[in-house]
């Protein structure tokens, strides 16, 4: 069995909003040594709430002069890439939000200097360790659903008052709407279950909030073997909604919710018995919190520390932006 051994790993936090919040609260193993945002009292507020650890509003003065194991970034999508890189070369471990970068390109060359310095970077994609998404890969991988068919997902919410005036509906720095934001996770999500695409076809639009970022995206991505995945993100979704549906020749699964405003997390396994007709049905419902992010810190130490591929990491970032990439020059978008 891979254990991680006992050990207190120094980490600094850039970004300290809600998500790396999020992530201070999920540490294990691990001490909270600096924290970092452009703005002054959101770094100052968060060192507080942490218990007054060292804040700063530059990052490259911080690296300077903490020393640190792991960096945590959860930054604005624009700046992910830069912070990556400039991580990796104090020779820390990087843990970076999704989706990594606004383009693909921009994390080539990060891949290579982390290979080279055998530094590990996983990026954010926290909705592979939620509780359901990890008993659908296990009856998966059982073989009790049979040969995957296709996908069909939709993840949505409905905004809230001054949306269009946040920082997501700037192009600059969000690098486009809900395809990168809620759409990044359905296709991490479906090249995880499905693998490889080979045809990306797409419209990403705005239909409703007054900003020159899309709101709704439309996704059909097919593998060598025709296997599809049929996506919706959209914040016209007015209630919160995650529904990720698997079909397979021998059942079906069908995953909702993810807590809190998205509703009771639940999998329910449809099995299809030889008369066909009404399948076997077991349900599985996890109404405590969700623990993903903790599940998803666990598992990066174990990569660092058995030295194991980054799941998610660099490649599955680079490969989710090519496809978003893909979409927005499809829909005209040109950032």
């Amino acid at each position: 069995m891979i254990t991680v051994r006992e050990k207190k790993y120094k980490v600094v936090i850039i970004g300290c909003g809600l998500i790396g919040k999020k992530r201070a609260n999920s540490l294990t193993d691990s001490t909270l040594v600096a924290c970092c945002d452009s703005n002054v009292n959101y770094a100052k507020n968060f060192s507080q709430e942490v218990g007054g650890i060292a804040y700063f509003v530059d990052s490259e003065k911080m690296l300077k002069e903490v020393e640190a194991d792991i960096a945590i970034i959860a930054t604005p999508h624009k700046f992910l890439s830069e912070i990556t890189k400039r991580c990796l070369s104090y020779g820390m471990n990087v843990l970076v939000e999704k989706p990594g970068a606004i383009s693909h390109k921009d994390l080539s060359e990060i891949q290579i200097t982390a290979e080279k310095n055998n530094l590990k970077v996983h990026v954010g994609f926290n909705h592979r360790f939620h509780r359901s998404l990890i008993k659908a890969k296990e009856l998966i991988e059982s073989g009790k659903i049979g040969s995957l068919m296709f996908i069909r997902a939709r993840y949505g919410h409905g905004g809230r008052l001054g949306y269009d005036k946040e920082w997501r509906s700037n192009p600059e720095i969000s690098g486009g709407g809900e395809l990168i934001d809620q759409g990044s996770h359905l296709i991490d999500l479906s090249r995880w279950f499905l693998g490889e695409f080979e045809e990306v076809n797409g419209f990403a639009t705005n239909y409703y909030w007054e900003m020159p970022v899309d709101d709704n995206a439309f996704i059909t991505l097919k593998t060598k073997g025709k296997q599809v995945a049929f996506l919706q993100a959209s914040c016209t979704e007015w209630k919160n909604t995650f529904s990720f549906e698997i079909y397979g020749k021998k059942g079906k699964i069908d995953i909702s919710g993810l807590g809190r405003s998205y509703g009771t997390e639940k999998i329910t396994f449809y099995k299809m018995l030889p008369q066909m007709g009404p399948p076997e049905t077991i349900s599985w419902e996890f109404p405590m919190e969700d623990n993903s992010w903790e599940e998803e810190y666990k598992n990066f130490l174990i990569e660092i520390e058995n030295d194991l591929p980054c799941s998610p990491g660099l490649s599955d970032a680079i490969e989710a932006l090519k496809i978003i990439n893909k979409i927005y020059d499809d829909s005209g978008y040109k950032w």
